[in-house]
C-alpha cells in the first residue's frame, strides 16, 4: 500500500507532550518522535489485541518447546539477516525503554565484581549527546566522564583520538555509545568502531551501545551493531535496540538489550530486579507486528525522511543566513550550528519566542552544544517548510538583520 506522510494528523489533545507542551500558536519540532501514522500492520495488530478485551500480566515468553517464539524469533532472524550478527534466545533481556536500558547497566557496573555494596567507577560519554546520557552516571552514583566530539568546518563531527583514549582511566567502567549518534546524526563507519572497540577493551571498559536509530539510514549509511565486529567485543557489550523511533511507537514502551556474556547478563538483570519490569501486552504486540510486516512502511518513511533532509539542509544553506548543518547520515534529526547567525539571545529561546518554533535547546546535550538547536524534521514537509519559513523572517526580521 501507498502511506501518506504529507497529511498533518491532528495530536492536540492526545497526551502528546511534543504537541502539548508548548501553547497552540508553536510549531513543535522539538521531542524526538515523528508526526506520521505508525504502520497499518501495527495499528491491526493493536487494534486484534484490544478487542480480545482481557489485559492480564504478559508472558513475553522467550522459548516454546525449545524453539524461539514470536518477537524473539523475529529479532533474531533480523539480527543475522541485517547485520551478520548470530544471538540466541537467551541473550535478549526485554526492557521498557532504551533509556532505562543504560541506566540499567549503569547500575549492573557500579558495584563491584565482587559483591561489594559501595558504588564507584566512571561512565564515559561523547558530547555533545542526547541529554539522558548525561545523567545516568549520577543516578548510578558514579562518575560522569566525557570526550568532545570534534566539529569540523563543514558541520560534520569526528572523533578525536588522543582525546578519546586519554579520557579513560582506571576508574572508567563503561563506555556509554550513541550509534546513530543523536543529535549530530553520525552513523560509525567500521573502521572508527573497531578503534573505540580496541581502545574499550585495553582499558577494560564494557561498552553499552545505545543503536535506537539503527533502522533510519539514509543513502549509502550501513548501520554495524560494535557487538558483531568480533567475539571479544560482544563479549564486553551491551546493546540496546528498540521498534520505538523506526516505527513511530514510542508511548507503547519496548525495547531489547542484547547482551551475549551470561556473567555481565546476570549482573544486569540483578541491577533491574524488583524495579524494571518487562514490555508490556501492547508494546509487546506492536513490536512484533512492526518487525514482521513494517518493512513497507518503512521503505517509503525513509524515502520521505531523506527528501525531508535534503529540503532543510537545501533551506539552511540558502534562506538562514549564518545558520550551518551538516546533512544528518542517519536519524531523522538535525543540528543546527548558530554561532554565527547573529542571535544575541539563545537560538532556542529566539526560535521559540520569536518564531514560535519549538527545537531543542543545543546546551542540555552537555560540552560543545552551546549555540546549537536540534530540530526535527520528521514531519509532514508543509509543516517543515513553514516552521522553516518562520524561522528565516525572524532572522532577517530589522531586529536581527542578515549578516553581511
Amino acid at each position: 500500500m501507498i502511506y501518506d506522510f504529507d497529511t498533518l494528523p491532528n495530536r492536540r489533545k492526545t497526551d502528546s507532550i511534543k504537541w502539548e507542551y508548548y501553547p497552540e500558536d508553536v510549531l513543535p519540532l522539538w521531542v524526538a518522535d515523528m508526526d506520521f501514522v505508525s504502520p497499518e500492520p501495527v495499528i491491526r495488530a493493536l487494534h486484534e489485541r484490544v478487542d480480545h478485551g482481557i489485559f492480564g500480566y504478559p508472558g513475553n515468553i522467550a522459548q516454546k518447546e525449545g524453539q524461539p517464539s514470536g518477537l524473539v524469533e523475529i529479532l533474531i532472524r533480523r539480527l543475522a539477516e541485517r547485520y551478520g550478527w548470530q544471538v540466541q534466545p537467551d541473550d535478549l533481556v526485554f526492557i521498557p525503554g532504551v533509556v532505562a536500558g543504560f541506566n540499567m547497566a549503569c547500575h549492573a557496573l557500579a558495584a563491584h565484581p565482587e559483591g561489594a555494596h559501595s558504588l564507584s567507577g566512571g561512565v564515559l560519554i561523547q558530547t555533545p549527546v542526547y541529554p539522558p546520557f548525561l545523567g545516568a552516571a549520577a543516578v548510578a552514583g558514579m562518575v560522569r566522564q566525557e570526550t568532545e566530539l570534534t566539529l569540523n568546518p563543514d558541520g560534520s563531527y569526528a572523533i578525536d583520538w588522543d582525546a578519546f583514549e586519554a579520557a579513560f582511566t582506571p576508574e572508567t567502567r563503561m563506555f556509554l555509545l550513541c550509534n546513530p549518534h543523536n543529535p549530530v546524526g553520525r552513523v560509525f563507519r567500521q573502521g572508527e568502531l573497531e578503534r573505540m572497540a580496541e581502545i574499550c577493551l585495553r582499558h577494560g571498559a564494557i561498552i553499552c551501545s545505545d543503536e535506537i536509530h539503527c533502522d533510519l539510514l539514509f543513502s549509502g549509511q550501513r548501520h554495524i551493531p560494535i557487538a558483531s565486529l568480533n567475539p571479544e567485543t560482544a563479549n564486553c557489550t551491551i546493546t540496546l535496540m528498540a521498534p520505538s523511533k523506526t516505527y513511530n511507537i514510542a508511548g507503547l514502551g519496548c525495547a531489547v538489550a542484547i547482551i551475549q556474556n551470561e556473567s555481565l547478563r546476570r549482573r544486569y538483570r540483578q541491577a533491574h530486579m524488583g524495579l524494571v519490569h518487562g514490555v508490556n501486552a501492547l508494546g509487546w504486540v506492536a513490536a512484533e507486528a512492526a518487525y514482521r510486516e513494517g518493512q513497507e512502511w518503512l521503505d517509503q518513511l525513509l524515502v520521505y525522511l531523506e527528501a525531508n533532509r535534503d529540503c532543510l539542509y537545501d533551506f539552511v544553506q540558502n534562506e538562514l543566513p549564518g545558520v550551518q548543518m551538516a546533512k544528518p547520515e542517519g536519524t531523522y534529526l538535525a543540528w543546527l550550528d548558530c554561532r554565527a547567525a547573529g542571535i544575541d539571545s539563545n537560538p532556542y529561546e529566539f526560535f521559540l519566542q520569536q518564531a514560535k518554533v519549538a527545537l531543542n535547546d543545543g546546551k542540555t546535550f552537555g560540552r560543545g552544544g552551546e549555540d546549537f538547536v536540534r530540530l526535527n524534521f520528521g514531519c509532514p514537509r508543509g509543516m517543515l517548510l513553514e516552521a522553516l519559513e518562520r524561522m528565516k523572517k525572524m532572522l532577517v526580521s530589522p531586529h536581527n538583520p542578515p549578516i553581511s
